[in-house]
């Protein structure tokens, strides 16, 4: 089925890990670079964008277990910048009809993405609120916004929130702010900690926000559909905007990563913790951060992918399956995907993990017809 996506010119490239009982499964199809027929490998390096989040809430969940900031503390301790918050009436209101917030924002509320700022499921710039944070220039998919995080959290604290903190779920934001809280609560830089605390225990060497200069010959061509269905070249991986170190580390969506190093990852998590002789978090932590979080009032309150909340709901970083809904969407099932193509998920159950990796900008089938697929092959 991969290797027809790619002939057929709807892919450039895909590249696949399954891991089930210590055993792994490999395949590349197509090219990394289309342009240069640069094979597709397995160290390819990939844009993992949102694939950022689950690691962004791990470093968050050390600092907590070190108590260097609680769960249900107020984060302006950390970030004074978003102390005595003002929420818009109407989301899609003017920004100045406003009243007080009903309470502080807490780390919790940043993990679970219900700070009360997030994804609006409008067009893009209909409402005011996102023609500001446009203007601030708060939100990018690629690593070009002009700030520092000391800028960023400054300039998104004179935004209001969209509705009161714990009221819905708005996707993406609070992994940003994430990022920024990280960085204090440790007294370093957030690309250090996630080195120091996570990469570097894991073995990921080829994980960080910026592709090396002597890992170029690595890193794939990110491609966008156009209007015909082909496939136009979007982020050239010579000249890349992720070829150099972004001002602000997005704890959202700014990670680069090979397949390898994903896997260490995840398998941290399905072994609760411990990878190696090295553990990153508890059991309970783990066990903790992949239990859905959500009320069934708050999904219902919630807009996202039409039929998302019949079947998933969210932990920390990571979506969560709690119906059979399909082949492919086992309850206990845990992971989440970028829009660059890439699609992780971790089965407890099967002891499954499951990992598709392409350079194709926006949403599509394909990662569930890949999951589909991967529970097929299973034959015990």
């Amino acid at each position: 089925m991969l290797a027809g996506l790619v002939e057929r010119g709807e892919y450039v490239g895909v590249a696949t890990i399954l891991s089930r009982h210590d055993h792994t499964h490999i395949d590349t199809i197509g090219y990394q670079d289309r342009e240069r027929r640069i094979p597709m490998r397995r160290d390819t390096i990939f844009r993992i964008a949102s694939m950022t989040k689950p690691i962004t809430a791990v470093a968050a969940m050390i600092l907590v277990e070190e108590s260097k900031v609680g769960l249900d503390e107020p984060i302006e301790r950390f970030l004074p910048e978003l102390a005595n918050r003002q929420v818009l009436r109407r989301s899609d209101g003017p920004l100045d009809d406003t009243e007080p917030a009903s309470r502080a924002l807490t780390l919790r509320d940043l993990l679970t993405f219900r700070m009360g700022f997030g994804s609006l499921m409008l067009p893009p710039n209909s409402c005011p609120i996102q023609r500001a944070e446009t203007a601030l220039a708060l939100r990018e998919l690629k690593p070009i916004l002009p700030h520092t995080p000391d800028e960023w959290i400054r300039c998104f604290g004179t935004l209001p929130l969209m509705c009161q903190p714990g009221e819905q779920w708005l996707y993406h934001t609070g992994s940003d702010v994430l990022g920024v809280l990280i960085a204090r609560a440790a007294g370093q830089s957030f690309e250090t900690f996630l080195s120091q605390r996570i990469f570097d225990p894991l073995g990921m060497k080829d994980t960080g926000f910026y592709t090396p200069a002597d890992k170029l010959n690595r890193f794939a061509s990110l491609y966008e559909l156009n209007a015909h269905n082909g496939l136009d070249l979007d982020d050239d991986a010579l000249d890349s905007k992720w070829n150099h170190p972004p001002s602000f580390a997005a704890g959202g969506g700014g990670l680069v990563s090979t397949m390898d190093d994903y896997l260490a990852f995840c398998r941290m998590l399905m072994h609760k913790g411990r990878f190696g002789r090295e553990r990153i978090l508890t059991r309970p932590t783990v066990e903790f951060m992949v239990m859905d979080h959500l009320t069934p009032e708050q999904k219902a309150a919630s807009a996202f992918f039409p039929g998302f909340w019949e079947s998933q709901g969210w932990g920390l970083g990571v979506s969560v399956v709690t119906r059979r809904a399909s082949i492919a969407m086992v309850p206990g099932q845990y992971g989440w995907g970028g829009h660059f193509g890439t699609q992780w998920r971790s089965d407890p159950g099967e002891d499954l993990i499951a990992i598709m990796m392409t350079q194709r900008s926006g949403f599509g089938p394909l990662g569930m017809d890949f999951l589909a697929l991967v529970y097929q092959a299973i034959d015990d």
